[in-house]
């Protein structure tokens, strides 16, 4: 374990040399670290290749992020809109009872001056006699 931690973040010539003594095993991949690192050139593309990698995660995420937010936003805009037509179908309801009250009311007033015009037309009558 100590050997791996010591590969792994060690960068004195020293401590490399005392490490692929003590674990010649490792010699190999320092070499192959060590031919990453004199070609820089591939080294870059090789991290502008993670990097464009990375990029685009972090665009797909950020779109899919977007994307819960705008279904969020357009859950409640809907849950408003529901609410809203509950309220005006309810005032609807109220004002269409309003009115055959109303209406129910003028009715009877109707047959009410039809009945009284009728008196008044037949003491009119009894009185031109």
């Amino acid at each position: 374990m100590e050997a791996w931690l010591t590969f792994l973040g060690e960068d004195s010539l020293e401590k490399v040399i005392e490490l692929i003594t003590a674990y010649p095993e490792f010699q190999g991949m320092y070499a192959t670290l060590y031919e990453m690192c004199r070609n820089t050139e591939r080294v870059m593309r090789m991290f502008s290749e993670e990097l464009r990698i990375l990029d685009r995660n972090t665009v797909k995420y950020m779109i899919e992020e977007q994307q819960k937010e705008i279904d969020s936003y357009k859950e409640q805009l809907q849950q408003k809109d529901e609410e809203w037509n509950r309220r005006l179908d309810q005032k609807n309801e109220e004002w269409n009872c309003r009115l055959d009250q109303k209406d129910a009311e003028l009715h009877v007033a109707q047959e009410r001056l039809a009945q009284l015009e009728a008196e008044l037309a037949a003491v009119r009558g009894k009185v031109s006699k």
